[in-house]
């Protein structure tokens, strides 16, 4: 039976993280869900102790807070499942979705899976700025890497163990999305998309990402075309 590794980067999160890893939990695949607290300071340790010990769980506390893509890094190290899902803490991506995500990937027609929020799945509706912010992005990228994806900065990512051994990223922040769809490409892995269902928080909710994270993700587009 395939094993999932769930990585959870979680930062300040602590309203939403048990709500989150019960949905989780729901799934009915065998799993090891790997939590990875960059230094939240609202609580989120102490909720995060309630798991530390428990079958099937791995926590990790960072001294410092380092960013979305270091506590990935710290997760994807200790994976030890068949396929890797990276999966946010704030309950705008939601775990009902894995075999949606899984199918490409379970009957061998892919390597990496990105669940697409444009494909037309059921979302939220918030702001117009940030998805025409997100379009660009996506273009820009589809065209340093030749992919014709409609989603590269979704939260939700699937790989298989395979791409995970082959790959290590330097992004200890959001760049760490366009690094891993450059890098992917330059491996030519096998990518698919597929539609998610997405419920977008806004800023008094705790969305954290903001316009600085999107002129970084330009130059990080530029530079993984050119570096490895």
């Amino acid at each position: 039976m395939v094993k999932l590794s769930i990585v959870i980067p979680v930062y300040n999160e602590r309203d939403t993280l048990r709500t989150l890893i019960s949905k989780v939990e729901a799934v009915d695949y065998e799993k090891e869900i790997i939590l990875i607290d960059d230094y939240s300071t609202d609580g989120t340790r102490d909720v995060l102790k309630d798991y530390e010990g428990r079958e099937n769980f791995q926590v990790f506390y960072h001294d410092r807070n380092k960013g979305k893509g270091a506590a990935l890094q710290t997760g994807f190290s200790k994976a030890g499942g068949d396929i890797i899902i990276i999966q946010d803490a704030d309950l705008e991506y939601n775990p009902i979705d894995y075999g949606i995500l899984l199918e490409p990937i379970l009957d061998g027609r892919a390597d990496v899976v990105y669940g697409s929020r444009f494909l037309g799945g059921p979302h939220r509706v918030l702001f117009y700025w940030h998805y025409l912010g997100n379009k660009f992005l996506t273009t820009l990228s589809n065209m340093f890497t030749n992919l014709n994806l409609t989603d590269m900065e979704t939260g939700y990512k699937v790989f298989t163990k395979k791409v995970n051994d082959s790959l290590t990223f330097k992004c200890n922040r959001f760049g760490f999305e366009p690094e891993f769809t450059a890098k992917v490409a330059k491996n030519k892995f096998r990518v698919y998309e597929v539609p998610i269902s997405y419920s977008g928080r806004d800023y008094s909710e705790g969305k954290k990402i903001t316009w600085k994270d999107g002129f970084a993700a330009i130059w990080y587009i530029f530079k993984f075309r050119f570096t490895n």
